[in-house]
């Protein structure tokens, strides 16, 4: 039974390195898919580029990254399994030790129902 008003906090998994200009866009369509979906996003590579040097600073962003992932209740992981960068693949191996729920979807906002 949901609580009225509740919204899960969840954390947006998707690429950031490669195409940091690209990725950020597409990280902020997947906030507000999360948005739209009742859940609370939380999408550090939206946030930490804003004062953290992703070539400098990158171990202790991924740092940071995981501490957040430990305080959401669930893990949305957007794009193809093909294209699950180093970061990603640390999160979601994080998310599966900590028995956390994911959900994967593709870049189109349509849910994978079958195992990764």
């Amino acid at each position: 039974m949901e609580r009225k008003g509740y919204r899960p906090l969840v954390y947006i998994c998707s690429a950031f390195s490669g195409d940091e200009e690209g990725n950020a866009e597409k990280a902020r369509k997947y906030s507000r898919f999360a948005v739209d979906s009742g859940a609370i996003p939380l999408a550090p590579h939206l946030l930490l580029p804003q004062f953290m040097d992703e070539g400098d600073e990158r171990e202790l962003a991924m740092f940071m990254d995981l501490v957040f992932l430990g305080k959401c209740e669930e893990v949305w992981v957007f794009g193809s399994e093909v294209r699950l960068s180093e970061g990603m693949r640390a999160e979601i191996g994080k998310a599966e030790r900590r028995d956390m729920k994911i959900r994967y979807f593709t870049e189109g906002l349509k849910e994978e129902t079958g195992c990764r």
